[in-house]
């Protein structure tokens, strides 16, 4: 009977979860490195640097997600699909599902800068350099990607019109943005290269630095996830405060001072849950049934984000309309494409 028991506990919480997760997490990681080399050899082709010819990949619209957010609204107020960019913009709507449904899933199972925050944060932990802010600097510091969040949503989501959205729309800048976002990383400003150098820098000292101060799509997610039906749950009755959840929790979240983790930090990642020594102290809980695998968690986020894919791909959302000759154009001309 306790021998049964213990097995269908594993099979509720299995303990191999966090290494499940950075398996996914890097499955997507190599994916997004194959799309940018792959997206690298377009543009040479785009810049007339060499004369092979490589298919543009859709998926690096994903780093678009300003664009994206424009296109939204565009298709909002307009009822007109994004089909210079749709993948990018098919890519934020399955991550905003995605953070309504199922929590900041997207943060803790896909988002390739969340595998590498995560990467910095355990060499840190070897290293013996990682280092947890108190409360007085962690406070501030989490409401800078809400105040950025929202700076976004003012100057695109309240203030655009229409007519400035369409004219950014069909802009020379939007149509090379993406080769404009290559060439910030291949050769950066000196401000941007010590930006992004002190990032990766304070990454391995302070845990998920980007992801958890700085990330304004992150905080949107976290906004959605509040309306989340995933809850993880504590039995205050039966936890030991033996603070195993709190220690493994990527977000740092105060697990052992909740009855139900609520907090927009919560990535889904159910790491909490499996490491807890007490049978059903903490859960992954839904409405009307307080215990679930949690590997539905995971397993419903990698499903929703690839129906969008498939669904993109069915309807004609996913491959751009503009010609390759045409962003050749504009790739040629870059450097003189002022934003618009």
């Amino acid at each position: 009977m306790e021998q049964s028991r213990a097995s269908h506990q594993n099979l509720i919480r299995p303990k191999w979860i966090k290494s499940l997760r950075t398996l996914v997490q890097a499955g997507f990681a190599l994916f997004c490195l194959y799309a940018g080399y792959r997206f690298y050899l377009f543009y040479l082709w785009g810049t007339g640097q060499t004369s092979a010819y490589v298919p543009r990949p859709p998926s690096v619209e994903a780093f678009l997600p300003i664009s994206a957010l424009v296109g939204l609204k565009r298709l909002i107020l307009s009822g007109n699909y994004d089909m210079i960019h749709p993948a990018g913009l098919t890519i934020f709507l399955a991550a905003l599902c995605l953070g309504l449904l199922l929590r900041k899933g997207f943060c803790g199972w896909i988002c390739p800068v969340g595998f590498v925050s995560n990467l910095a944060e355990k060499t840190g932990r070897k290293l013996k350099i990682l280092w947890r802010p108190p409360i007085w600097l962690d406070l501030p510091l989490l409401s800078l990607k809400y105040l950025l969040l929202f700076l976004f949503l003012y100057l695109i989501a309240w203030k655009m019109t229409l007519e400035q959205i369409e004219s950014f729309h069909t802009s020379p800048y939007n149509l090379a943005v993406d080769a404009k976002m290559l060439l910030f990383f291949l050769s950066p400003s000196g401000l941007a290269a010590g930006i992004m150098l002190f990032l990766a820098g304070i990454s391995f000292v302070m845990r998920n630095f980007w992801c958890r101060y700085l990330c304004p799509y992150g905080a949107m997610l976290g906004l959605l996830a509040l309306g989340s039906p995933f809850q993880v749950k504590r039995d205050s009755s039966t936890c030991i405060d033996c603070k195993k959840c709190e220690k493994t929790c990527p977000a740092s979240i105060s697990i052992t001072t909740k009855d139900t983790v609520r907090t927009g930090e919560c990535i889904g990642c159910t790491e909490c849950v499996s490491v807890c020594p007490v049978e059903d102290c903490l859960t992954l809980s839904l409405p009307g049934r307080r215990k679930n695998s949690i590997l539905l968690l995971p397993a419903a986020v990698i499903g929703t984000y690839f129906i969008f894919y498939i669904a993109a791909l069915l309807t004609g959302h996913w491959y751009s309309e503009v010609p390759p000759e045409v962003m050749r154009k504009f790739y040629g001309i870059i450097a003189e494409l002022p934003h618009p």
